[in-house]
């Protein structure tokens, strides 16, 4: 068997853990609505209701009135009820991934997890998928099984970028001022740009992160570099992401075996099993390993689907 399903005790906790991190990112995305505060500011006989934000901007609301002093009771109401929710579930989330190690629930690298979560704490898990085999992991926590060792061992992740969404990249990463490597280094401070390979950050483990991109288009620039920093990581064709970067997408949360969570954006399975079947049959220069690892990858997923673990769509 190439899979075995988890054991019940870590199936049950998967399911509890998995309800509590979706709810606390819910709870986290409505908290950030409620970032900053509103007071209200007196200039000589006018008086006026303030937005402040997180990041030190601020927003004339409007002048005293019934409707502002709503808008103020409503604001300040809701950001009270939000926090002491977030409080609440951070505590959860705290006691879910203690159980998660005890209960041995997952076994993402630390790596990919911190990766992972840096991407999407910087707001840009929207502009990246999972591909290659690290999406076996989504695949087996989605199931709740155990996909044998020797089919995903790996030493790198690689990371579709959707340039399709050029400009809202652009736009959301220039919010941050950082590069796309500083967000990187967010998770681990050793990531760098390796050495002639510019679409790789390499940490001082020899961990990888590749970033792919589809194959220009129209408009769409190429070489393109993440920001304008002359150190950031620049996302390199790839053969056929095209198909990628238009398959339906599947979400899921992983653990790692510290307990630690995260959500993995990645294809949909059916899309990973026809890629794989043509990696493994016609992908250019293709080592005869990889091949053979890409063929059995592919036939593991099919074989979630039709024992109906995994959609079929």
């Amino acid at each position: 068997m190439d899979f075995l399903p988890l054991p019940d005790s870590a199936a049950r906790q998967l399911i509890d853990s998995a309800t509590v991190f979706d709810e606390y990112r819910r709870v986290r995305g409505q908290a950030r609505t409620y970032s900053g505060g509103m007071y209200w500011k007196r200039q000589g006989e006018y008086e006026y209701l303030v937005k402040t934000h997180a990041d030190g901007r601020q927003r004339r609301v409007g002048a005293r009135s019934t409707e502002t002093e709503a808008t103020h009771s409503e604001f300040t109401r809701r950001k009270l009820e939000v926090e002491a929710r977030l409080r609440s579930l951070r505590s959860a989330l705290a006691e879910s991934e203690r159980l998660n190690k005890a209960l041995k629930v997952g076994r993402v690298p630390a790596a990919v997890l911190g990766v992972l979560q840096a991407i999407e704490d910087a707001g840009l898990g929207e502009h990246f998928v999972v591909v290659g085999t690290h999406a076996l992991y989504a695949f087996e926590t989605a199931a709740g099984v155990r996909i044998v060792q020797g089919a995903l061992a790996t030493q790198d992740v690689d990371l579709l970028w959707d340039a399709r969404k050029r400009v809202r990249f652009i736009t959301d990463l220039g919010k941050l001022d950082v590069s796309m490597l500083q967000v990187l280094q967010r998770a681990d401070r050793t990531f760098r740009r390796k050495e002639g390979q510019n679409e790789t950050a390499i940490n001082a483990r020899g961990f990888e992160v590749d970033f792919l991109r589809r194959q220009p288009e129209a408009d769409n620039p190429h070489p393109f570099r993440f920001s304008d920093d002359e150190d950031d990581l620049w996302p390199v064709q790839a053969v056929r992401a095209f198909v990628l970067t238009t398959a339906r997408r599947f979400d899921h949360v992983v653990v790692s075996a510290t307990g630690r969570m995260a959500l993995m954006r990645t294809i949909a399975p059916a899309a990973f099993v026809e890629f794989k079947r043509w990696m493994a049959a016609e992908a250019p220069k293709r080592e005869a390993m990889k091949r053979r690892r890409d063929l059995r990858q592919a036939d593991i997923v099919q074989n979630l689907i039709d024992q109906g673990l995994l959609p079929a769509n």
